[in-house]
């Protein structure tokens, strides 16, 4: 949670920066930047809280939160680097979507052992 409100405060900054009024999604180059990232870094905070939710009852606590900081640590790179570049934002864009495929299966894997396998 303490992610998603920097980030909708650095969005709050920029709108200030750049004189760019609610409901207003346009303008400055590099407000736009910020706005979307802020917008996709919560797009995805549902599907990564589910995720480490599961895979931290049914799999393995502490190798489900090290994956979820590691994934936290990623947005913020993304965030950062978005909001500099477009480009700024790749790697961090990967290595995030490799973490989230990484806690599906922890999450499949320790359901199937919860389910199938007493």
């Amino acid at each position: 949670v303490l992610f998603l409100a920097y980030f909708a405060m650095q969005v709050i900054y920029a709108r200030r920066k750049y004189k760019i009024s609610p409901p207003e999604t346009t303008g400055h180059p590099e407000f736009e930047r910020t706005f979307r990232a802020q917008a996709n870094c919560s797009e995805y905070f549902p599907i990564f809280i589910s995720l480490l939710w599961v895979a931290g009852i049914f799999f393995h606590q502490g190798v489900t939160a090290a994956c979820g900081l590691l994934y936290l640590y990623t947005r913020l790179k993304y965030f950062q680097g978005y909001a500099v570049t477009a480009q700024g934002r790749l790697g961090p864009l990967y290595a995030s979507a490799w973490l989230l495929w990484v806690l599906v299966g922890l999450a499949l894997a320790g359901l199937l052992a919860h389910f199938l396998w007493p």
